[in-house]
C-alpha cells in the first residue's frame, strides 16, 4: 500500500467514517458485556453544526471510543428535539411566504406543513455530526416525536395528572407575544435595558388634589383598577378611603391601603394593574380588586385600549406619553435602569399574563432528585463540583412547572372538554378511553365522541425530553423491555451548564419518578465557546465560525484537538482558529513519524544497546502517561487527558524516542527494534484514537493488512502496567547532557557529522544507562569517566556533575578566554547584588517567603555558574 507523502485528512475521513458503518462498529444490541451508555443532547431538529455542538459532541464521542476500545458494549444514542416554539415558527415563515396564514388552516392541516418541513429540512445537523466522526449508533436514532416516544409523552402526562401532580389552573404566566405562547420562568432571561421612569399625576375624585405614580410601562395605566399606598406613609394619610381618576379612561378606581408598598421607591403611591403585573394580581387578589386585561395575543391593545385598540404595546408607550404631556399629566421623565424580562427563543420581550394553564407539581417530584445529587450518599456527580450550589438553588426553591403551550407542533395535551365548566374534562391517553371517562364522570351513558373537544394547546417540549434516557430505550412504554434494563442507568451525561435545570434536573426527577433509579452517573458540563475577546458566539455578533469549514480547512481531528485543548470542565473556551492549525500539525507530526519508520530498511541484525534502552525508557514514559491520562479520565478533564498524549507523541516519541532508534545514515535498522517501534506507535495510536479516530486509524491501517475485527476502532485499550521510574529519572539527567552537548556544538559550530571527545567527573554517581544513547544523540568518539578536569576542554554541569568537551585546535582560545571572562565578571557582579539584599536583614525578614526564597536560589545559580566558568577558564590556559 502506497503512503502518500503529505496526510489529507479530505481523502480519509469519509472512506473510514463510510468503513466504520458499513462494518457496523457503531451499532450496540444487548449481551453479556458491560454496558457504556450515553445519551445525546438531543439538538433542535431545525439546528444545524455550530461551536458548541463541536465541542459538547466530540467530548462523547472521546467518551464513547474510549469505552469502545476498553471492550465495553458502547452504546450512544442520537436524535432530535421537536423545539415546538423554534420549528412553529420556521413553519409559519415558509407558509407566510407562500401567503399562507397559520390562522387560516386547521390543525391537521398545519401539522401536515410542519411534518413536511422537518422531512425537508430536520436532522442536518446529525448529518452534519457524521463530519465531525462522532460515532453514534445511528440505527438507534429518535425524535421526540416520534409515535412511540409522543405515546411515552402522553402516557406519562395521564399518570401524573392521576396522581394528582399535574393541574389546571388560572395563573399570571410569561407570555412570549411573537411566538403566541406561554413559557416556564426557566425560558425567560432578563437583561438590563436603559428605559424611563415616568411620572404621572392622577386625579383624587371629588377634589383638586392630585396623586403621582411613577411607572416604567404607561400603556399599561389603562389597566389600572387601584391605586394603592402604605398606610404608615405619613405623605399620603389624607388620601385614605378616597378615589383616584385614571388618566385617558378617565376609570374610578378605589385608593387602597397595603404594606407592600415600599415608601421609599418613586412616589410612595403605586399604581395597580392586575391582569399585567404578578405582584399587583396578588395584590387585586387580596383586595377583590377588578382585573382588566388590555392586551391581545400579539401585544396589541385590545378594546381596553380606548382610540390605541390594534397598535403594538411599544407605539402605544410613545403616544400615550405625548397624550400626558399635553393633557398637563406627566410630572417629569427621568432614566431608568431595567431589568426586563426576554423570551429565550425569540427574544420578544415577554409580557405577564394572566391564561388558563396546565400545572406540574414539582415540590415533592423535586426531593429524591435533591438527594440524588446532594445528599450524603449521592449517586449522581456533577463535574465541575461548583455546580452543585446552582442544582441546590434551583431546585430548593422549585416552582410549579408550566407545562402548556399554545403552539400546534408538540404532542397535544390528553385533555377532553364535554361541557362548558371548569371541571368538565377528563384526562385520558385516547379518545376512546375519554370517552368511556367521560360517561362515568356525567353519568351519562349518552355521550359520543362528536360530544369530546380535545385541549388545543400542546405539551412544553421540554415535557417530552425529560424522559430521554427512559423513552430512547421504550422504557415508559414497555419498562420491563430488554434495552431498558441493559443500558439505563446511562453512565454519562455531556452537556452545557446552560440547561442544567431545563434538563438535567428534569431528567433526574423523571429518572426517580418512572424508574426509582438515577437516569445518569455523572453529569460533565462543558463551558461556553466564546470568541478571543470573551463574546459569546452568535449569529448577530458575526463571530461564530461555520463548523464545517473549518472541519474542510483543518481535519475534524484537527478541529477536534483545538477544541479540546483549551477546554477544561466548566470553563468557558476561548475559541482561536489557531488551535484548531496547532491540531492540524500534531497530526502532520504522527504522520510524518510514521512516514519515518515505514521508510527504514530492516535487516536481521543485533539489537544496539542504545535501541534496547530506548525502548525500556519510553515503555516507562507510555505507562506513566497512561496512568496520568486514566486519571485525568476519571475527573473529566479530558483537555489534560489530551495535553499528556501530546506531551508523550509529540516531545517523548517524536522529539526523543525516533531519534535514539533512528539508524545511521543509509544504514538498516534491526528487526527487534523496527517491530518495537511499531508496537510502541500502535499503542500511541490506541489511546490517541479517541481524540483523532480518522487519522489514527488511516495510520493503523497502513501499518499491515488488518481485517475487520482487527480495525482500530475495535481494538483492545493498552493496559496500565508497573512503571520503571528509575529510568524515567535516569533519563531526564541524561537529556541534560545531551543538551549540554548540543548547546556547545551550535555555540562553536561543531557539525554533527564531526564525533567529539567527552569526558565526565561522575560526582553524582550516575548510572550508565544512557552512556551508548548519550554518545548516539551528541555524536561523541565515547563517553570517558576521569577523576579531574580535562584541559584544553569547555565544560559543563549537570547538577554535581561536571563535563568536559575537548577543544584543542578546534577553537580561538584567546578569543574564547576573554568571551568566558566577560560572562564570569557579569556573573560575579549578579551575584554580589543578589547576596547584599540578602544580607539586609530587613529585607530577609519583610519580604514575602517566596521572594526570598527566589532571591537564595539566584544566588545558588549564580555560584554553580562561576565555578563552571572558571573550570572551562582553567582548562583553557
Amino acid at each position: 500500500m502506497q503512503i502518500p507523502s503529505k496526510y489529507d485528512a479530505s481523502q480519509v475521513e469519509g472512506k473510514w467514517y463510510d468503513y466504520w458503518m458499513k462494518n457496523n462498529y457503531f451499532h450496540s444490541e444487548p449481551d453479556e458485556r458491560e454496558p457504556y451508555t450515553i445519551v445525546i443532547p438531543p439538538p433542535n431538529v431545525t439546528g444545524v453544526l455550530h461551536m458548541g455542538h463541536m465541542l459538547n459532541n466530540t467530548i462523547q464521542d472521546v467518551l464513547i471510543r474510549r469505552a469502545r476500545l476498553q471492550g465495553k458494549n458502547a452504546c450512544w444514542v442520537p436524535g432530535t428535539d421537536h423545539a415546538s416554539i423554534a420549528t412553529e415558527a420556521k413553519v409559519v415563515a415558509k407558509l407566510r411566504e407562500q401567503g399562507i396564514d397559520k390562522n387560516d388552516l386547521s390543525r391537521d392541516e398545519f401539522l401536515k406543513h410542519a411534518w413536511d418541513w422537518t422531512h425537508e429540512y430536520g436532522g442536518v445537523i446529525l448529518e452534519q455530526l457524521k463530519k465531525l466522526g462522532c460515532s453514534c449508533d445511528w440505527d438507534r436514532t429518535k425524535f421526540t416525536m416520534d409515535d412511540d416516544m409522543s405515546e411515552a409523552v402522553i402516557k406519562v402526562f395521564v399518570d401524573l395528572y392521576e396522581k394528582g401532580q399535574i393541574y389546571r389552573g388560572y395563573r399570571m404566566v410569561n407570555w412570549d407575544p411573537e411566538a403566541k405562547t406561554t413559557l416556564s420562568d426557566e425560558e425567560v432571561e432578563y437583561v438590563e435595558k436603559q428605559g424611563k421612569l415616568y411620572y404621572v399625576k392622577y386625579k383624587v375624585e371629588g377634589s383638586n388634589e392630585t396623586l403621582t405614580i411613577a411607572t416604567t410601562r404607561p400603556e399599561t395605566i389603562l389597566g389600572d383598577t387601584a391605586i394603592c399606598i402604605n398606610p404608615n406613609d405619613e405623605r399620603h394619610q389624607n388620601l385614605k378611603g378616597k378615589k383616584a381618576i385614571v388618566p385617558i379612561c378617565n376609570r374610578v378606581v378605589p385608593i387602597i391601603e397595603d404594606d407592600y408598598v415600599d415608601v421609599e421607591f418613586g412616589t410612595g403611591c403605586l399604581k395597580v394593574t392586575p391582569a399585567h403585573d404578578e405582584n399587583d394580581k396578588v395584590l387585586g387578589d387580596k383586595h377583590k380588586l377588578e382585573v382588566i386585561d388590555i392586551f391581545n395575543e400579539d401585544a396589541t391593545l385590545n378594546a381596553f385600549g380606548l382610540h390605541y385598540e390594534g397598535k403594538d404595546r411599544f407605539a402605544v408607550r410613545k403616544e400615550i406619553v405625548k397624550e400626558l404631556e399635553e393633557n398637563g399629566q406627566i410630572l417629569k421623565i427621568e432614566d431608568y435602569n431595567n431589568r426586563v424580562g426576554i423570551s429565550e427563543r425569540t427574544k420578544a420581550i415577554i409580557e405577564p399574563r394572566l391564561s388558563d394553564q396546565w400545572f406540574l407539581k414539582m415540590e415533592d417530584l423535586a426531593k429524591p432528585a435533591i438527594e440524588a445529587v446532594l445528599g450524603e450518599d449521592a449517586d449522581i456527580k456533577l463535574f465541575p463540583k461548583k455546580f452543585e450550589n446552582t442544582y441546590r438553588h434551583w431546585m430548593e426553591n422549585i416552582r410549579d412547572w408550566n407545562i402548556s403551550r399554545q403552539l400546534l407542533w408538540g404532542q397535544q395535551i390528553p385533555a377532553y372538554y364535554y361541557g362548558e365548566g371548569k371541571e368538565d374534562f377528563v384526562v385520558a391517553e385516547s379518545i376512546d378511553e375519554a370517552l368511556q371517562k367521560a360517561k362515568v364522570k356525567t353519568n351519562n351513558q349518552q355521550l359520543t365522541i362528536n360530544d369530546l373537544r380535545q385541549e388545543t394547546d400542546a405539551l412544553d417540549t421540554w415535557f417530552s425530553s425529560w424522559l430521554w434516557p427512559i423513552s430512547v430505550f421504550d422504557g415508559i412504554r414497555n419498562p420491563e423491555n430488554k434495552d431498558i434494563k441493559y443500558y439505563y442507568p446511562t453512565n454519562d451525561l455531556v452537556t452545557g451548564p446552560d440547561i442544567l435545570f431545563f434538563w438535567v434536573a428534569r431528567m433526574i426527577v423523571a429518572g426517580y419518578e418512572y424508574k426509582n433509579e438515577k437516569p445518569f452517573e455523572n453529569v460533565y458540563l462543558t463551558g461556553l465557546v466564546r470568541d478571543k475577546q470573551r463574546r459569546k458566539m452568535s449569529k448577530s455578533l458575526g463571530n461564530s465560525p461555520d463548523a464545517l469549514k473549518l472541519i474542510e480547512t483543518y481535519g475534524a481531528d484537527g478541529v477536534r484537538v483545538g477544541l479540546l485543548l483549551s477546554s477544561a470542565a466548566g470553563n468557558d473556551l476561548m475559541f482561536d482558529e489557531a488551535l484548531c492549525n496547532q491540531g492540524k500539525g500534531f497530526a502532520n507530526k504522527i504522520w510524518n513519524a510514521f512516514r519515518l519508520i515505514n521508510g527504514w530498511e530492516v535487516a536481521n541484525i543485533e539489537q544496539p544497546k542504545s535501541s534496547k534502552t530506548a525502548i525500556e525508557w519510553f515503555e516507562a514514559k507510555f505507562q506513566k502517561a497512561l496512568i496520568e491520562i486514566e486519571d485525568h479520565f476519571s475527573k473529566y478533564r479530558l483537555s489534560d487527558a489530551l495535553m499528556s498524549m501530546y506531551k508523550l507523541i509529540y516531545d517523548d516519541f517524536c522529539g526523543w524516542f525516533l531519534e535514539m532508534i533512528k539508524p545511521a545514515y543509509q544504514q538498516p535498522i534491526d528487526k527487534k527494534t523496527c517491530e518495537a517501534a511499531i508496537s510502541i506507535l500502535e499503542n500511541n495510536l490506541k489511546i490517541l484514537h479517541p481524540f483523532m479516530p480518522f487519522l489514527t486509524e488511516e495510520i493503523w491501517q497502513h501499518i499491515t493488512t488488518r481485517s475487520p475485527e482487527e480495525a482500530l476502532i475495535v481494538s483492545k485499550y493498552p493496559e496500565a502496567k508497573p512503571v520503571n521510574a528509575d529510568i524515567i529519572s535516569e533519563f531526564d539527567f541524561a537529556a541534560e547532557v545531551i543538551s549540554g552537548i548540543r548547546t556547545i556544538r551550535k555555540q562553536k559550530n561543531i557539525a554533527f557529522k564531526d564525533a567529539i571527545g567527552f569526558s565526565v567527573i561522575n560526582n553524582e554517581n550516575a548510572t550508565k544507562t544512557f552512556d551508548a544513547l548519550i554518545a548516539k544523540l551528541g555524536n561523541l568518539e565515547a563517553v570517558n569517566y576521569v577523576n579531574e578536569a580535562v584541559d584544553g576542554a569547555l565544560t559543563f554541569r549537570v547538577k554535581s556533575n561536571e563535563y568536559f568537551v575537548p577543544m584543542s585546535g578546534t577553537i580561538d582560545v584567546e578569543v574564547e578566554v576573554k568571551k568566558l571572562t566577560e560572562e564570569l565578571n557579569y556573573t560575579e557582579g549578579f551575584l554580589k547584588s543578589v547576596q547584599k539584599k540578602l544580607s539586609n536583614e530587613r529585607f530577609v525578614a519583610g519580604a514575602p517567603e517566596q521572594v526570598v526564597a527566589s532571591e537564595k536560589k539566584k544566588e545558588a545559580d549564580a555560584l554553580a555558574k562561576i565555578e563552571t566558568l572558571k573550570a572551562s577558564l582553567a582548562s583553557l590556559k
